[in-house]
């Protein structure tokens, strides 16, 4: 399974990103799929947003009405839209798959494949 992240860069607190993740050779009806982010003191990764096999979409509260997942039929492309950027929002992100209760408890260990993954930097 092959998981390439791109959109990542620089906003103003309030701005906006999109975040997209190619997939290859990853089986929809196996594993979920989302993102997790490391912020650039911390030392793990967080669960941010999932989408399950059959199609339940989860958010971790600190991102819950302000970033959207969406993935098309196939997910051979993940999309996440981030909007009202702030500060702690910077970090890292990745695209990752696995199983969905990785992206509950916002636990890394769950995760089977990742991204290289992509920076974004919200400035005040």
């Amino acid at each position: 399974v092959q998981l390439v992240e791109s959109g990542g860069g620089w906003v103003h607190t309030g701005g906006s990103l999109t975040l997209s993740c190619a997939t290859r050779d990853f089986d929809p009806t196996k594993w979920a799929i989302g993102w997790f982010r490391q912020a650039p003191d911390g030392e793990d990764r967080w669960g941010v947003a999932g989408i399950s096999k059959e199609g339940t979409v989860h958010y971790s509260d600190f991102v819950k009405g302000r970033f959207t997942i969406s993935a098309n039929s196939a997910k051979s492309t993940i999309i996440l839209q981030m909007h009202d950027l702030r500060p702690e929002d910077t970090g890292v992100y990745w695209c990752t798959a696995g199983d969905f209760p990785g992206f509950i408890e916002l636990e890394k260990r769950y995760m089977k494949f990742w991204g290289q993954g992509t920076q974004v930097t919200v400035s005040s």
